[in-house]
């Protein structure tokens, strides 16, 4: 058994390179091999959003405050809220965040495929942002 204790794991900021605006990760687990599972709680403050990105096995997102936006390549953005649940399909282009005039916490679980669970690509343009 592991125990992560309530503050035992530093918050990190988003990385530029994959996040536009401000955005905080708190590390929740990462199982140890053989699992591949992953998870954190992202808070993603006012108009802030990941780039595109997939995920080789997927991604599950638990909206758990906030208002936030999600959209795949070729989609319509879509509006999330608190207890909704967002699967992102393998190989899924995808994008995810807060709104304009909220910030949205989501908990983010994927899964690593031969050490790699994500693979991240462009940034979102304000255009697709907002559209």
């Amino acid at each position: 058994m592991d125990i992560k204790r309530t503050g035992s794991q530093p918050s990190g900021k988003g990385s530029p390179d994959y996040f536009t605006g401000a955005v905080r990760v708190d590390p929740l687990f990462e199982a140890a091999d053989p699992a591949r599972a992953a998870g954190a709680a992202v808070t993603f403050e006012p108009g802030a959003r990941t780039a595109w990105h997939t995920h080789p096995l997927g991604q599950t997102l638990i909206v758990t405050a906030g208002q936030g936006r999600v959209q795949r390549w070729g989609g319509r953005m879509e509006v999330i809220n608190p207890g909704d649940v967002i699967w992102f399909p393998p190989g899924e282009k995808h994008w995810h965040g807060a709104s304009p005039t909220s910030a949205m916490t989501h908990i983010a679980i994927q899964e690593r495929l031969d050490g790699r669970a994500v693979d991240w690509m462009e940034q979102v343009s304000d255009d697709q942002y907002l559209s």
